[in-house]
């Protein structure tokens, strides 16, 4: 017992401990083999589940599109830049949004029934179509639309509904927050955010270059003004049609331009009949009496007639099988002034004769008006003229009629008039604020003046007067014209415009109404000429944006005296 236990005391030898230790190590050595050995397996795991993310969310063909990453050829969105009018108020913009996809291979493996899930479909997105929604179901294929613009509301229901093969495309959305009030201008895109129309065309590239936002030279305020005073004419009056413009003289920059019909780009199934069609700048239209403005200011700038010059007016010109005649006739010997106030066409047509074809010519096409505009529109009309100049041409075209032109074009022409002589193109681009603006003169200072005050008179003791706005000193012209048709002019289908600049003193707008057919009424007894119909809307029209423009009334202060060529007759018809 004693030696057992004396050998069971005693400390494991030399070669004991070496074992131990041997065994220790080994231990060791394993445990850390079999850790690196797990750690490669879970890094090798981690990095095949990343690759089959990466494959199946990028790099997968018919698998769903990242927006990151679209092609240019794919036609998906990849962001588009803002438009913006004049003071920062947004116009046009883009909202991210789902298009609801299927794989009909996911879905036909499931075994579902695509009539049924096309039925379930339905109740929540009623606009889609029963059959073509089947027949994308059972296409075997891996990637197709089903419905774009889904709402969170409706994705969330359609997930409720548990249909295999769904999935959705993160999308951008265009969208006006005007609606119907810039529509012309703006145009729209289509469903994968290409620019079909207006603006949204014509700077296509720019905007998808994730720059700054289109700035434009509207002014929306002014903007709403035009179209409500259209709109209520256009009702008022029946007409089948309206087109208006406001205009800086000084810029040329579109502050304001409606055509009606409109439609909202929001919602395509809002273009209907011609309302895609812009009256302002695409339409061409015989313009009637506003041309006067333009025969009074070539004759006067090349020194063919003064303001003490005048025409014998008693009798209608004859010629050839045509017949020209005042519709009002004073039968009497007019003053160049009474030839505009009164809106005489016989006048007029000699005058033009005076000027001669070619000078008539000359002017006209300085004035913008045998050329398409270059606004920065896709959608602009070409003017339509004759196709040989003769006599007769010469002396209809002085008052408007066998030519015809954009109202956006006469709205141009009446603002070089009008600002001493200097033709600025229109634009619908904003002017950086200080910065001249040049252009080509195009009449003498001294004509624009002399033109100035033969417009105010036009409104003060002419056809004009209901273009009157107390206070701002508005000058300008009316247009009477028939449409033609059937090989000749239909007296009942009118085109009435008024033309006005304001103030006559120092002009800064020129502003454009007309209406297409506009119908007489009992306020108007019957008619529905220019002066009656038209030139109305331009009053109020200023009376509105006057203030907004920062443009005080005033009391008239230069008053044709006795003696002064702009008095004679004309004071004795006020």
């Amino acid at each position: 017992m004693s030696n057992r236990y004396n050998q069971a005391s005693l400390p494991p030898s030399i070669e004991q401990t070496v074992e131990l230790q041997g065994t220790r190590q080994a231990a060791l050595e394993m445990g850390r083999n079999r850790l690196m050995v797990t750690g490669f397996v879970f890094v090798l795991l981690f990095t095949i589940l990343g690759v089959r993310v990466v494959d199946l969310t990028v790099v997968r063909e018919g698998a769903e599109p990242e927006i990151a990453r679209t092609k240019p050829s794919q036609g998906l969105v990849t962001g588009r830049n803002d438009i913006m009018d004049r003071n920062g108020v947004l116009l046009a913009t883009s909202l991210p949004t789902a298009s609801l996809t299927i794989n009909s291979r996911d879905f036909l493996a499931s075994g579902e029934n695509p009539l049924k899930a096309a039925e379930k479909l339905k109740t929540i997105l009623p606009d889609l179509d029963l059959a073509k929604t089947v027949a994308k179901l059972k296409s075997n294929r891996a990637y197709g639309y089903l419905k774009r613009n889904v709402t969170p509301e409706q994705q969330y229901r359609v997930n409720n509904l548990g249909i295999p093969g769904l999935n959705y495309q993160r999308q951008e959305r265009r969208v006006y927050p005007h609606g119907h009030l810039v529509s012309h201008i703006l145009g729209m895109t289509d469903v994968d955010g290409n620019g079909i129309a207006g603006l949204e065309k014509r700077f296509d590239s720019q905007l998808r270059s994730q720059g700054e936002p289109l700035k434009l030279s509207l002014d929306v305020r002014l903007q709403a003004i035009l179209h409500e005073e259209l709109t209520r004419a256009a009702r008022e009056f029946k007409a089948i049609g309206a087109a208006g413009v406001i205009m800086d003289v000084n810029t040329g920059e579109i502050i304001s331009q409606v055509s009606l019909p409109d439609y909202d780009p929001n919602n395509l199934k809002t273009i209907k009949g011609d309302a895609a069609f812009n009256r302002a700048t695409k339409g061409v239209y015989e313009m009637g009496s506003t041309f006067k403005l333009f025969t009074t200011a070539m004759a006067l700038d090349n020194g063919t007639v003064s303001l003490r010059s005048g025409y014998d007016a008693t009798k209608p010109i004859r010629i050839a099988r045509f017949r020209i005649t005042d519709y009002h006739p004073e039968n009497r010997w007019l003053s160049v002034p009474e030839i505009l106030v009164y809106s005489s066409n016989i006048g007029t047509a000699k005058m033009a004769m005076d000027v001669g074809a070619k000078n008539q010519q000359e002017y006209l096409r300085k004035f913008g008006l045998l050329d398409p505009s270059s606004v920065e529109l896709p959608e602009v009309g070409s003017p339509l003229v004759p196709d040989r100049w003769r006599d007769i041409s010469t002396m209809t075209i002085s008052y408007g009629h066998g030519v015809a032109v954009s109202p956006l074009q006469l709205a141009t022409g009446v603002g070089a008039i009008s600002n001493g002589g200097i033709m600025r193109p229109a634009t619908l681009l904003k002017k950086n604020k200080g910065v001249f603006v040049s252009g080509e003169r195009i009449i003498s200072s001294k004509t624009s003046r002399q033109m100035r005050q033969l417009m105010r008179l036009v409104v003060r003791n002419g056809t004009g007067r209901n273009a009157d706005a107390r206070g701002y000193l508005v000058g300008g012209k009316t247009g009477t014209a028939e449409k033609p048709g059937g090989g000749s002019y239909r007296t009942t289908a009118l085109i009435s415009s008024f033309v006005g600049v304001f103030p006559t003193s120092k002009p800064r707008y020129v502003v454009l109404a007309i209406l297409d057919e506009p119908k007489g009424n009992k306020k108007t007894y019957g008619y529905a000429t220019a002066g009656w119909v038209a030139a109305p809307i331009v009053s109020r029209v200023i009376e509105r944006l006057a203030p907004l423009v920062g443009i005080s009334p005033i009391q008239e202060e230069l008053v044709p005296q006795p003696g002064d060529p702009l008095f004679i007759k004309v004071k004795a018809r006020g």
